[in-house]
């Protein structure tokens, strides 16, 4: 098991992980501490706990607006269209397969005069 020394607001925190995700979680921290070093650069006088909680929302408010529009709308746009194509592929199978049962029967019609 991996271990990380994070500064965040200025302490040292060991944090724990899986093996190979060291770099992951340092990156993390790294996110993190610039969030507050936004917070205080923004000039809000507020005490540790509450800018570490104003980095949390913002980082919360963006995982929350990045699973809420998991596709972009032009992706969606060409899902709807590929379904829909899909869909009309589909009707003109079936439409294919029913004038090739009745060319069928024609041709069987005439073989049999």
């Amino acid at each position: 098991m991996g271990q990380v020394n994070l500064r965040i607001n200025g302490y040292v925190y060991t944090i724990g992980c899986a093996d190979g995700e060291e770099g992951h979680l340092q990156a993390m921290g790294r996110v993190v501490e610039s969030r507050i070093d936004a917070l205080r650069s923004s000039g809000a006088r507020t005490g540790e706990a509450r800018t570490l909680l104003l980095a949390a929302l913002q980082l919360a408010d963006e995982v929350h607006d990045l699973s809420a529009n998991r596709l972009p709308s032009s992706a969606a746009e060409e899902l709807a269209g590929a379904r829909a194509a899909r869909l009309e592929n589909q009707q003109r199978r079936e439409q294919l397969a029913l004038l090739v049962e009745r060319a069928e029967g024609i041709a069987a019609a005439l073989e049999q005069d």
